[in-house]
């Protein structure tokens, strides 16, 4: 779904889009992969997918290059109803790819293709709509976004449109990979834990931001240095939502995993669609595990986002469980 120009999204999110290359060959190695599916990835594209899916009126801040593949980011993207004004096209770098092999249950290793950089790092403050990310109802950035300028700025430039603003929320989606270290990781995430209301991550992931891996003492942290929601996912023990008030925690779904790699933009739609409807934490947290859960039981990520039906049912089901134990 899209917004006119004069009506304000209901989430905006920042960061990464590229195409995914998954193989359709489950538990080989990519050297003996002989067929392979393209989807549409990155995890904010990704998560904006998601969100839209259950209804949600949203819009992705990206770049990609001049190639076909960033034609096809670009239209993949509204044909799953996000609306794509603020993906740039930048001639210097093409539009990532992202290659994956599949040994379900817990073994997906990724290979990016995005050096020496990527378009959706190219990203310039000025480039930005700031009224449309400050009038959003939600708006969603994660930590790839900050290794590297000039996308770094960018984030930073939008944090102060939204003057911490409710609703603006950090996914510490930390990846090696595109950082020198996890020091230089660790300084650009605190800096930036200080302008958000609502950050989530996993167990890992917290480590990085605040040096702590036990799910309380790193949402604890977390709470100390400003947000006012965190999410800590610990995976078959499930997921802790914290506020300076209450502390939540919900259980995994059970499912026959295929590929993880989509569970936690799916997660992260869910729980954008029950921040922005005012839900409880539990009941929020809930919709979203089982989000992730249905993902995970597919092959691909953005085109395998649930409908607010199949969460529900999931999650009711769940809940109805969790009462006759």
């Amino acid at each position: 779904m899209t917004a006119t120009a004069n009506q304000a999204f209901d989430a905006i999110a920042i960061g990464r889009s590229g195409v995914d290359i998954y193989p359709l060959q489950v538990g080989l190695g990519l050297e003996d992969v002989t067929s392979f599916g393209k989807f549409l990835g990155g995890s904010a594209a990704n998560v904006t997918v998601a969100a839209a899916r259950l209804g949600n009126r949203t819009a992705l801040i990206s770049g990609v290059g001049n190639d076909p593949f960033g034609r096809y980011v670009r239209n993949e993207l509204a044909r799953l109803g996000v609306d794509n004004r603020f993906v740039s096209t930048h001639g210097e770098y093409p539009t990532p790819v992202t290659f994956c092999e599949i040994f379900p249950p817990d073994d997906f290793p990724l290979y990016f293709y995005r050096k020496p950089s990527a378009p959706d790092l190219q990203i310039q403050p000025a480039e930005l709509d700031l009224d449309a990310i400050r009038n959003a109802r939600l708006y969603w950035s994660t930590v790839t976004g900050l290794s590297e300028e000039p996308s770094r700025s960018a984030h930073f430039a939008a944090w102060e449109a939204r003057a911490h603003a409710p609703l603006t929320v950090l996914d510490l989606d930390y990846r090696p990979m595109f950082w020198a270290s996890p020091a230089a990781a660790t300084e650009q995430v605190q800096r930036a834990l200080q302008h958000v209301t609502v950050a989530v991550g996993n167990r890992e992931e917290c480590e990085i931001a605040v040096g702590e891996t036990n799910p309380h003492k790193a949402a604890d942290a977390l709470l100390d240095l400003g947000v006012e929601l965190a999410i800590v996912k610990q995976g078959p023990r499930g997921v802790l939502g914290k506020t300076r008030n209450s502390s939540v925690t919900v259980a995994p779904n059970d499912v026959d995993v295929v590929n993880g790699l989509g569970a936690g933009d799916a997660f992260g739609g869910s729980l954008i669609h029950g921040l922005l409807h005012g839900w409880q934490l539990e009941k929020t947290l809930r919709y979203a595990n089982a989000a992730g859960a249905i993902v995970a039981s597919r092959l691909e990520c953005s085109t395998a986002m649930p409908t607010a039906a199949e969460v529900s049912d999931l999650a009711e089901k769940t809940a109805v469980e969790a009462v006759n134990v």
